[in-house]
């Protein structure tokens, strides 16, 4: 199976943190997909991914999934190692409720004040923004930081006991507000230490 992909982007490094959970890195090929020169936008690309987006999983078929949760969900199907997306009915709605919270809320949110309220990936690729738009994404980002501060109040991680799909996607989409400057605020010291046990384990370069 092939990664289609551009290493150290929000969602790329979701399914990179996944294979590297489940201990299967060096079992797919990662092939670079050239976002800054537009690569991803072009008809040979969509050919194969309509999203135009990384990454997408091509598989030895020739089927090719896109999106980072179908994504993670087949890696966690197909490989061996500790399960990411819920081994119950109830874990697996909770681990999906808030890996999608957490997509929404942070990782888009701050993507969205990224490529509309900020020089994102230049003027190139960012025709079309809307600043009053991504500002308004950046305070809903700050709010879902609010948000999964009071929920590690009283768990382990975001969705119970264990590391799961919803930690990569909080995880990644923190990375993704570092790099746009919205710092996590000092006083959420749950986030904030969960954050540090997280970029402990190896698979998130711990």
């Amino acid at each position: 199976m092939k990664i289609h992909d551009i290493e150290g982007f929000p969602n790329p490094t979701r399914v990179r943190i996944a294979l590297a959970e489940k201990g299967a890195s060096d079992l797919v090929e990662f092939v670079a997909v050239d976002v800054m020169g537009g690569e991803h936008r072009t008809d040979a690309y969509r050919a194969k991914n309509p999203d135009a987006s990384v990454p997408c999983l091509e598989l030895d078929d020739g089927t090719v999934l896109s999106q980072c949760t179908a994504i993670t969900e087949y890696i966690d199907g197909h490989f061996e190692g500790p399960a990411l997306c819920g081994r119950t009915p109830k874990s697996r709605a909770t681990i999906h409720m808030m890996s999608r919270r957490a997509e929404a809320g942070l990782l888009d949110a701050v993507g969205a004040y990224f490529h509309h309220a900020t020089p994102g990936l230049g003027p190139a690729l960012e025709t079309d923004q809307n600043e009053t738009w991504g500002q308004r994404q950046r305070l809903h980002a700050l709010e879902t930081m609010r948000y999964l501060d009071q929920v590690l109040s009283s768990e382990e991680y975001l969705a119970g006991d264990t590391f799961s799909m919803a930690d990569i996607t909080a995880f990644a989409g923190l990375a993704f507000a570092d790099l746009a400057k919205v710092e996590i605020p000092l006083e959420l010291t749950h986030l904030l230490a969960w954050r540090a046990k997280v970029a402990a384990r190896p698979s998130c370069g711990g």
